[in-house]
C-alpha cells in the first residue's frame, strides 16, 4: 500500500502555514485501494460526522463518500489552501476571523494520523466551508432577529448546493464568486480601509463645543468647528477664527454629503452629524456590508429605490439614476416605522380613495368619536358594504377597538391622505408610495412622520416617469386621467420591482461614501449583533 512521506517538524510547519500541503501522517494513504480498510474506515468516518448536518451527509452520500479536501490531488491542495484563504482573510469584508477558527482547523488537519481521522478532518471542512459561504454572501446575521421590521427576505441558496458547486468548479474562482459582486459593496470595503487607517491615526479631532453655529459666529466653537472641517476634507487649511463664507461653503458640502438641507448653517442636526466620530461612520459602513450582503440579488434592470434614512426614492435604469424626489417615511413611534422589504410595483391609482387602515380607524379615530360624532367630518363611515352611513344616527361609545363594526374612507380630493396619486406594490404590510398634502414636510431635515408608507415630494414627475417605457406622452396621459376626477387604475405594463433598504452608509454616483443617521436606531441594533458575533473596529479581528 502506498503512504504518505513523512514531514520533518520544520517541513510540517511550513506546509500547515502556506496552507498548500497537508501532512496526514505516516499511518493514512492520500489515495487508498478500493475496498481496503481504510477507505472503509474514512467512508465510516464521514458518514458518523456528518450524521449531524442533513446537507453534507446527503452530498457525501451522493459523492459515495469520496473526499473533496483531503485527497491528495491538486484540486483537492487548492480547496484547501482557498478555503483556508478565504477565512483567514474575512476581516476585509467585515466578518470575525475567530467564527471560522483557521487556526483550529489548521491543527484539526496537522493532528490527522488514521483513516478515521482524515474522514473527520474532511467533513469539518465542509461545516467551516458551508459556514463561510453562506455567511460572505447573504450574511451571518438573520434579520427578522435583529428588529421585527426588517422583514427583507433573503436570498438563500441551498446549502448542498455550495459543496456540489465546488466539486464541479475550479477553486479559487468558486471562492472569488462567492461575496456580492456589486459596485456597492467594493464600495464599502474601500471605504472600511479607509476609515480603518484613519481610526488608527487619530480621527478627525475634537468634536465642536456647541450645539448650533451660523455664518458671523466667531470663538473657540467656531475654531473646533474650522479644525473638524479641515480634518474631514471639506475645507482648506486656514487660519480663520469666524464662520465666513468658506466655511459656510465647507458646511454646505458636508450637508449635502450627509443629506441634510445646505444651507451653510450648522444647525442642529447638522452638528450633530459633524460631530459624529470615526468610529461610528465604521461601524457604519461595517453594518452596510453585512447588509449588502442580506441584499446580494438581482435587483431588476429598472427598479424603485427607496433608502429610508435618506428620506429618498429613485428610479434606477441599468445601475444608473433616471428619476429622484424626496421622501417621507413612517414616524419612530408605536408600529408606525416604515418596514424594508422588497416587491413588485404593478399599477398607479389616480384620483385614490383612501380606506383608512383599521389600526387608524380604531386608535385614532374612533376615540374622537365618541368625543364628537361629527369628528373627521371628511371622511366617511362605511358598512361592511361599502355603503355610507348617517353617523349621527350611530352611538359610537358602545363600541371598542375589538368590535367596532365600519370601516372609513376618504373620496378622491386635493385634500385626500394619499394625494392625487399612490403607487401599488401589494404586499402584507400594507405598505405603498403616494401623493400628500403636506408638503411642507419635505423642507425638513428628519423626514419620519407617516403611518408607515412612503409619501413623495415630486409624485407626478414620478408617475410620469414610470409611465414614459409605456406612453409617448406620459405626461399628458397622467394629466388627462387626473383631470377627470375619477378614481381610476393605471397599470404598469411592465412591473418594476421595487425595495425599500435602510442604509446609513451609502455611495453616491461619484463612488463616494456618503453617511445618514440611523433615524430608526436600527443600524445599532445590528452593530451591536455583529459585536456580540466577534466582529470588532479597526480590521484587528479573530
Amino acid at each position: 500500500m502506498m503512504r504518505t512521506a513523512l514531514f520533518t517538524k520544520a517541513s510540517r510547519r511550513q506546509a500547515l502555514m502556506a496552507g498548500f500541503v497537508i501532512a496526514f501522517g505516516a499511518a493514512v494513504s492520500f489515495a487508498p485501494r478500493a475496498g481496503s480498510a481504510q477507505v472503509t474506515a474514512f467512508k465510516q468516518a464521514i458518514a458518523e460526522a456528518a450524521a449531524q448536518d442533513d446537507d453534507i451527509a446527503a452530498f457525501y452520500r451522493a459523492n459515495g463518500y469520496s473526499p473533496i479536501w483531503t485527497g491528495a490531488g491538486d484540486v483537492d491542495r487548492n480547496r484547501r489552501a482557498e478555503l483556508l484563504r478565504a477565512i483567514r482573510s474575512v476581516a476585509s469584508h467585515g466578518l470575525p476571523v475567530a467564527r471560522y477558527d483557521p487556526e483550529g482547523l489548521m491543527k484539526t488537519l496537522a493532528s490527522v494520523r488514521t483513516a478515521r481521522d482524515r474522514g473527520m478532518a474532511e467533513v469539518e471542512m465542509s461545516r467551516v466551508f458551508l459556514k463561510y459561504a453562506r455567511d460572505i454572501q447573504t450574511g451571518m446575521l438573520t434579520p427578522k432577529a435583529i428588529d421585527p421590521a426588517m422583514v427583507r427576505e433573503i436570498p438563500y441558496r441551498e446549502r448542498g448546493t455550495y459543496l456540489s458547486g465546488l466539486a464541479e468548479a475550479k477553486p479559487a474562482a468558486f471562492f472569488r464568486a462567492l461575496p456580492p459582486t456589486s459596485m456597492e459593496y467594493n464600495a464599502l470595503i474601500k471605504e472600511k480601509v479607509a476609515m480603518e487607517r484613519l481610526l488608527l491615526s487619530g480621527g478627525w479631532g475634537a468634536t465642536v463645543p456647541a450645539k448650533s453655529l451660523k455664518p458671523g459666529d466667531s470663538g473657540n466653537a467656531v475654531i473646533a468647528l474650522r479644525n473638524r472641517l479641515i480634518a474631514m476634507e471639506y475645507l482648506e487649511r486656514t487660519n480663520t477664527r469666524e464662520y465666513d463664507a468658506d466655511m459656510q461653503a465647507a458646511v454646505q458640502q458636508f450637508q449635502i454629503a450627509h443629506g441634510l438641507n445646505d444651507d451653510g448653517v450648522a444647525g442642529v442636526a447638522t452638528m450633530n452629524q459633524i460631530n459624529v466620530g470615526v468610529e461610528k461612520r465604521l461601524q457604519s459602513v461595517l453594518v452596510a456590508l453585512e447588509r449588502e450582503r442580506w441584499f446580494n440579488t438581482e435587483r431588476g434592470k429598472r427598479h424603485i429605490l427607496v433608502n429610508l434614512p435618506d428620506f429618498s426614492a429613485k428610479i434606477i435604469d441599468d445601475d444608473k439614476l433616471t428619476f429622484y424626489t424626496r421622501s417621507v417615511i413612517g414616524a419612530n413611534r408605536d408600529d408606525r416605522p416604515t418596514p424594508e422589504f422588497s416587491d413588485t410595483m404593478t399599477h398607479m391609482v389616480v384620483n385614490p380613495s383612501w380606506y383608512v387602515p383599521r389600526s387608524i380607524v380604531t386608535k385614532e379615530y374612533l376615540p374622537a368619536l365618541k368625543r364628537n360624532y361629527n369628528a373627521a367630518s371628511h371622511i366617511e363611515i362605511t358598512d361592511r358594504r361599502g355603503r355610507k352611513i348617517n353617523r349621527a344616527a350611530v352611538n359610537f361609545s358602545q363600541f371598542t377597538e375589538r368590535n367596532f363594526p365600519y370601516a372609513m374612507r376618504q373620496p378622491p380630493s386635493k385634500s385626500n391622505a394619499l394625494g392625487l396619486v399612490k403607487f401599488m406594490f401589494p404586499n402584507k404590510y400594507n405598505i405603498y408610495l403616494h401623493d400628500t398634502p403636506a408638503k411642507s414636510l419635505f423642507s425638513r431635515d428628519v423626514r419620519a412622520f407617516s403611518h408607515g408608507c412612503v409619501r413623495l415630494a415630486q409624485p407626478f414627475e414620478f408617475a410620469y416617469e414610470l409611465l414614459s417605457n409605456q406612453e409617448a406622452d406620459p405626461k399628458g396621459h397622467f394629466q388627462s386621467i387626473l383631470r377627470s376626477r375619477s378614481e381610476t387604475k393605471v397599470v404598469l405594463d411592465t412591473p418594476v420591482p421595487v425595495h425599500l433598504i435602510y442604509r446609513t452608509a451609502v455611495t453616491n454616483a461619484r463612488g463616494h461614501t456618503e453617511y445618514r443617521a440611523d433615524v430608526y436606531g436600527r443600524d445599532a441594533k445590528i452593530w451591536n449583533a455583529l459585536s456580540r458575533a466577534g466582529v470588532v473596529l479597526g480590521g484587528v479581528q479573530g
